[in-house]
């Protein structure tokens, strides 16, 4: 089975790796131990999301392969809203979310929502994933220029899944760290209608977006609720 250089696939896993434990535990399993229990899996608590860098003001440029090997730039959903998930098929909240990104992929009051997952994993380990999990939405893959991809967007450690919102002009809206939930995902992609609609400037949806987000926090934490 082909798994990238060796440089780049220990490269891969020793970023992926900061901050948590999941990727050590992935490699250990595959060169010794016996598959890890695929419920006990699924349960793992999220990695930590590392911090942000500058998060850029246009989506940046990249090509990366699909499954079968064949390039595709990520202009090719230019002038549409697209949401970009960076993912791997050993990470267990990362897995969580594809249910969700697959309904809101067929959602009908979304009809020019793009959605592409960026698999930063070894190429084969992401066909043979697929040949079992359904993924509705393009998928493409990278190791070392996944990574590069991934830290375009801002995040300087990675910790996956995070997910980058992008508005019809490119413009990056939003960038969830940690597994997205419905809930925020519904109301980052409603504020971001919102601003290709034109009826709130990019800051102006980016603060209620924070607005919203922080208020079932606030909720919680309340002695009254």
């Amino acid at each position: 089975m082909a798994t990238g250089s060796p440089a780049v696939r220990w490269l891969l896993v020793g970023l992926v790796a900061l901050g948590t434990a999941v990727a050590g535990a992935y490699l250990r399993q595959r060169t010794s131990a016996p598959a890890a229990d695929p419920v006990a899996a699924a349960l793992a608590p999220a990695p930590k999301p590392g911090p942000l860098a500058t998060v850029p003001a246009l989506r940046p440029l990249f090509t990366l392969k699909d499954p079968q090997g064949t390039p595709h730039a990520i202009s090719e959903w230019d002038g549409r809203p697209l949401m970009v998930n960076f993912w791997a098929t050993w990470c267990a909240p990362c897995r969580r979310e594809i249910p969700l990104l697959n309904r809101l992929y067929h959602e009908p009051a979304l009809p020019d929502l793009a959605i592409v997952g960026i698999a930063v994993d070894v190429p084969a380990d992401v066909v043979s994933f697929l040949r079992e999990v359904p993924v509705d939405y393009p998928v493409r893959v990278g190791e070392q220029d996944g990574l590069d991809a991934a830290n375009a967007f801002g995040v300087e450690q990675m910790a996956f899944p995070f997910t980058a919102f992008v508005d019809r002009q490119g413009r990056v809206f939003s960038v969830h760290l940690g597994e997205l939930h419905e809930a925020d995902a519904r109301a980052t992609l409603a504020l971001l209608a919102d601003v290709d609609a034109g009826r709130l400037s990019p800051a102006a949806a980016r603060a209620e977006l924070t607005r919203r987000l922080a208020a079932p926090a606030a909720a919680a934490a309340s002695p009254h609720s």
